[in-house]
């Protein structure tokens, strides 16, 4: 009897929905329509012919991504994980199986473990797989301990007690962070999980009158799970204001980029704007130029020509550096996002699109940064920085492969060496990279980028050259910025500026002299002693 009156509640919800959205307007129905046809690809993966993407040429890359200004990139090989389908294909398969909305989660949304999990009962991080176990809209992996004394069976989930799975919840969040109601986010859910709602797809009919087959939260539901993960999504306190600013199709530009491999993106227009009325913030300007521009000025050309920036084995000399570990809440949203990554190579992808809608500090992700030669003289010769190595005299010339590169052109700047070569070369014409995270917190631009096991990598040369090249573009001074990489359980950052700047000590103290009248000169000490005779 309880089964059949939650069934029954469970229908009225969705029939007052249903009627709610009947009864609006034609004109306010078609402004949903476009609304939803912009942010309904904002988990949806790219078509399954990577390949064509990368043959096109970039202005028609950047047309689609403005299509579907929210759509997720395929790993870094550029293939398509079968898990990662889309809504109509995901339809269809669970019809297919005789269930619609739960076969279709089932792969996708099992839980992944990561390196902090352990025991619940016994912090043992000793422990096997035992099978699966079937919840009503997923598959959930569970594992055995092997600790003696315990044998417990456990799951790897955070979220326990929840009928939806993990990627279900951010999805959910994600979606309302950007400026949709409770309702259009419940909406987007069900066309994307379960089964087509009539109104926004244009198919005729009703809704089924089995709720179980409805893979879709509730507005209520929704609600609950802002209200309960809003001390990691910080977004929250900044969404009325960002919702004034842009419409949830204009706050959030993407653009697609084939530089050698296809990266995404992504600008969060309002939050810089609320970012840069802080005071501290406010000098920044620059950068919101620059990250305005990318669409429309990037040159393509550099990033297929280049060198890349992570390819670089010279080392700076790290005597003044100081690398600091701490714990923030990258770490926090790491480890929460990362539970509902079924793929290692999805990782990146996943951490990028979580962080740029629900994070309040995070502007923008894989920005394309450059610098050429004539940057890093200028850097070298008029601010006196100590980025390549300079050539030695007593070195044997044979140590520098100069058929890499023409030693006439850059034989005064010094060499590098770059992965793959056993020879040190001269400095290239260009350096390329994508920034992983770029944030804007406490009067300083945080460059980040997430390492897998950050603890045993030391990516400071990487994050230095990222640093470099955006202090070059934005016009900004290199100690307004901080590197940083991250993972879900460690934090380490640095500044910069503390590695290619060396401070010049003064060996030989100027002296003072005093001259009298009768043309005698005495010299001041440099040191007041105190003598006693």
């Amino acid at each position: 009897m309880s089964n059949e009156i939650k069934i029954n509640s469970d229908i009225t919800e969705s029939q007052r929905i249903s009627r709610a959205s009947n009864g609006a307007s034609k004109t306010q129905k078609n402004i949903f329509e476009r609304i939803f046809e912009k942010v309904r690809g904002f988990f949806v993966s790219v078509p399954e012919r990577p390949g064509a993407d990368v043959e096109r040429p970039h202005a028609e890359i950047d047309k689609v991504s403005t299509t579907l200004p929210f759509e997720a990139l395929p790993p870094k090989e550029c293939v398509p994980d079968a898990t990662a389908t889309s809504a109509q294909s995901l339809g269809n398969k669970s019809q297919e199986d005789g269930a619609v909305g739960t076969a279709s989660i089932s792969a996708r949304g099992r839980a992944t473990m990561t390196t902090k999990t352990t025991c619940p009962y016994c912090n043992s991080s000793d422990f096997v797989k035992r099978g699966v176990r079937q919840k009503k809209h997923e598959v959930v992996q569970l594992y055995l301990c092997r600790a003696e004394g315990c044998g417990r069976t456990f799951t790897a989930e955070r979220v326990k007690g929840k009928r939806f799975p993990l990627n279900v919840i951010l999805d959910g969040i994600s979606y309302y962070n950007l400026g949709l109601s409770l309702e259009q986010t419940c909406k987007i859910l069900e066309e994307k999980f379960g089964v087509p709602v009539p109104e926004v797809a244009g198919a005729s009919g009703t809704l089924s009158s089995d709720s179980s087959n409805t893979f879709a939260p509730t507005p209520a539901t929704l609600a609950s799970w802002i209200e309960e993960y809003k001390p990691i999504c910080r977004f929250e306190r900044m969404r009325p204001y960002a919702i004034k600013l842009f419409p949830p199709q204009k706050m959030m530009e993407v653009v697609t980029m084939a530089h050698r491999q296809l990266y995404r993106f992504r600008y969060h227009r309002a939050k810089t704007l609320l970012c840069l009325e802080e005071f501290k913030n406010s000098r920044f300007g620059r950068l919101k130029e620059y990250l305005d521009n990318v669409s429309s000025e990037t040159p393509h050309q550099y990033f297929q020509d280049g060198e890349r920036m992570s390819e670089i084995r010279t080392k700076f000399d790290k005597t003044d550096m100081i690398v600091r570990s701490k714990t923030n809440f990258a770490n926090k949203i790491a480890e929460f996002v990362l539970r509902s990554v079924p793929n290692n190579q999805e990782r990146h992808d996943a951490l990028q699109r979580f962080m740029i809608a629900n994070d309040s500090v995070t502007v923008a992700t894989e920005v394309p940064v450059y610098i050429r030669r004539e940057d890093v003289e200028h850097m070298e010769n008029e601010l006196k920085f100590k980025i390549t190595s300079r050539p030695d005299a007593e070195r044997p010339s044979a140590e520098v492969d100069g058929s890499i590169e023409p030693s006439g052109e850059a034989s005064h700047l010094g060499t590098i060496l770059l992965k793959g070569d056993k020879q040190e070369r001269q400095f290239p014409k260009l350096l390329t990279g994508h920034i992983d995270i770029v944030q804007i917190r406490n009067g300083i631009v945080h460059i980040l980028d997430y390492k897998p096991n950050a603890s045993k990598e030391k990516p400071i040369e990487q994050l230095t050259w990222y640093a470099l090249a955006l202090s070059r573009l934005t016009g900004l001074r290199l100690f307004e910025f901080k590197c940083a990489w991250f993972d879900d359980k460690d934090y380490y950052e640095f500044y910069p500026l503390h590695i290619v700047k060396k401070i010049q000590t003064k060996t030989n103290k100027r002296t003072r002299k005093v001259h009298y009248r009768d043309g005698t000169i005495a010299v001041v000490p440099n040191e007041n002693v105190f003598k006693v005779a």
